[in-house]
C-alpha cells in the first residue's frame, strides 16, 4: 500500500503554546510511534498560535486503521494533560505520497 501522510494544523489556545508543545512531545510523539507513525516534520507560528506538523503511516494496515488503533488505546485515552484540550479548533487533511522519479 502506498504511504500516506495527515496533514494537522491546530489553533492553540492564548497562552498554552508551551504547554501544548509539552503534552504534544511528551506524549503524542512517543505513542503514535509506538502505533507505527513518523513524524514527518512540525512547524510552530506563535504569532496566530498555531502548530502544523504532518503524521505519516506506511505500516500494515491502513492510515485508517492504525490511527483508529491508537485512538482506542488505553495509553491514548489516559494521557495527561489531553493534548486536545489545549486546541480551539482542528483541521485535517489526508495525503498521498507523490513519486518525484
Amino acid at each position: 500500500m502506498a504511504r500516506r501522510a495527515q496533514l494537522r494544523s491546530y489553533v492553540v489556545r492564548d497562552g498554552q503554546m508551551d504547554a501544548f508543545m509539552a503534552a504534544w512531545k511528551g506524549g503524542v510523539i512517543p505513542l503514535r510511534r509506538q502505533f507505527g507513525f513518523t513524524i514527518d516534520g512540525a512547524w510552530l507560528d506563535r504569532e496566530a498560535n498555531r502548530f502544523v506538523w504532518v503524521v505519516g503511516y506506511d505500516g500494515p494496515g491502513t492510515f485508517d486503521e492504525a490511527a483508529a488503533a491508537y485512538y482506542a488505546s488505553p495509553e491514548r485515552a489516559t494521557m495527561d494533560p489531553d493534548p486536545g484540550s489545549f486546541l480551539v479548533s482542528m483541521d485535517t487533511v489526508m495525503l498521498d505520497t507523490l513519486e518525484l522519479d
